[in-house]
């Protein structure tokens, strides 16, 4: 049984590589730009509305009574979401650059690391948003164990499950 999916597949004798569907290269990179570009604006969305709030607590009046610990992580946890935000808007920039090249199976391949990166910032950018605002409603030790936690489940959501599946269902060869 061939494998789904771009990544895998067998090798026809002619050496062209066969995944499971009748699509050329181009078509095949045309496909996995479109859901890159589907998962992409998903991710964004969320992430331009987190970074949205983290501007707007510097200008709050509770911000100013924040101890040296806290303006770190608020500092930090801003930076990360820029970094975010620019590791998930990178992919249309690099189209934008490269289109027109006949390098479109080299854009899927670099768009989606940009991406993967993005999601890797995200996961840093929630866990400090979470340990900043942990730290001020709740006043106790409680709150590395609460990030944690969170934290441990956000990684099985958004890598284990995931790498599970691929182990689990490996193509035949």
């Amino acid at each position: 049984m061939a494998a789904t999916g771009g990544q895998g597949g067998r090798t026809g004798p002619g050496g062209e590589q066969h995944n499971g569907r009748e699509e050329s290269a181009d078509e095949r990179a045309d496909r996995r730009w479109n859901e890159l570009l589907q998962e992409v604006r998903v991710t964004q969305t969320g992430v331009q509305i987190l970074f949205g709030f983290l501007l707007t607590v510097v200008f709050t009046p509770r911000f100013a009574t924040l101890d040296d610990t806290d303006h770190t992580i608020y500092v930090i946890t801003v930076v990360l979401g820029a970094a975010t935000t620019g590791a998930l808007v990178s992919p249309v920039s690099f189209h934008r650059i490269v289109s027109g090249r006949r390098m479109k199976p080299q854009t899927v391949v670099w768009a989606g690391r940009l991406t993967m990166v993005g999601v890797v910032l995200l996961l840093a950018t929630v866990t400090c948003a979470l340990l900043l605002i942990l730290r001020i409603a709740l006043h106790n030790a409680a709150v590395p164990w609460l990030v944690a936690g969170v934290v441990a489940w956000l990684v099985l959501c958004w890598f284990g499950l995931p790498g599970w599946a691929l182990h689990r269902h490996k193509p035949r060869e």
